[in-house]
């Protein structure tokens, strides 16, 4: 009576021929792949506006809503002073928020969609898309919105926008997931704005959409693109980064603080 087959055996064959064949990569080590590095920017930027928000609580006696005289001394953004010189108020207004609910809807944004830009941009170019997105909300919301203004929604909105750029550059080399990303970011985008322009008044919206559109611009120059090795399997992704993309990102701070002396605040 013969013995039937062995499947695990024609399968331990083939991974010796294909060890003989194409042997270890020199480039990597042997031992498995070390996990994503840790978000520490992230989580940095959400410490940052917590520790922020609390001081700002602590000076005005109320943990659930800081007193607006506190927040103007902090950094909030005020049109008429930002016309005076004040100019480092676009910038402070991004880690001040008006009250507990604010602060925790703007912070699960950010734990939620800063780790994944993050992982994808590096820590300095997440840091560049995130703060220069904020910056332009700021301008925008100084720009068309004559209330005060604070919160890191400009910011977050900019990751929005550069994550969907990551997703729309890439969107061939990843497939359907890639697309199906594209349609989902532009949806949360959309619905988004809807609520703030429903909401006037209330939301700065003119402060979200120059995030957005920051955040885009920030992505088309910082984006990593990514291309397959198929000479491997299972195939490995390559990221490679626009050699110009740190000079086009200088050349866009500075149009934005020309703008900013040109610009009338509204």
């Amino acid at each position: 009576m013969t013995r039937p087959p062995d499947e695990s055996d024609d399968i331990e064959a083939f991974l010796r021929r294909a060890e003989r064949e194409f042997g270890l990569r020199p480039d990597l080590p042997e031992k498995p792949p070390p996990p994503p590095p840790r978000p520490f920017v992230t989580q940095s930027l959400i410490w940052a506006i917590g520790i922020v928000y609390v001081l700002s609580c602590v000076l005005s006696g109320s943990f659930f809503q800081p007193a607006f005289p506190v927040l103007a001394v902090l950094g909030a953004k005020i049109n008429e002073r930002i016309a005076d010189g004040e100019l480092w108020r676009l910038l402070t207004a991004v880690f001040l928020h008006a009250n507990l609910i604010h602060i925790f809807f703007n912070g699960y944004a950010l734990s939620v969609l800063g780790p994944e830009t993050e992982r994808f941009y590096g820590h300095g170019r997440f840091l560049a898309l995130y703060l220069i997105s904020g910056l332009g909300g700021s301008i925008a919301s100084y720009a068309l919105s004559p209330a005060p203004a604070v919160g890191a929604s400009g910011a977050i909105f900019g990751l929005i926008g550069g994550l969907g750029v990551f997703y729309y550059l890439n969107r061939r080399v990843l497939g359907e997931f890639g697309q199906d990303q594209v349609r989902g970011i532009v949806a949360i985008a959309l619905i988004n704005l809807l609520i703030g322009f429903a909401a006037q008044g209330v939301i700065d919206n003119w402060g979200h959409l120059g995030g957005l559109l920051s955040g885009i611009v920030i992505g088309i120059a910082l984006a990593p693109r990514l291309t397959i090795d198929l000479r491997f399997f299972p195939p490995l992704f390559i990221r490679r980064f626009s050699m110009q993309g740190w000079l086009w990102v200088v050349a866009i701070a500075l149009v934005m603080i020309v703008l900013v002396r040109l610009v009338t605040p509204a």
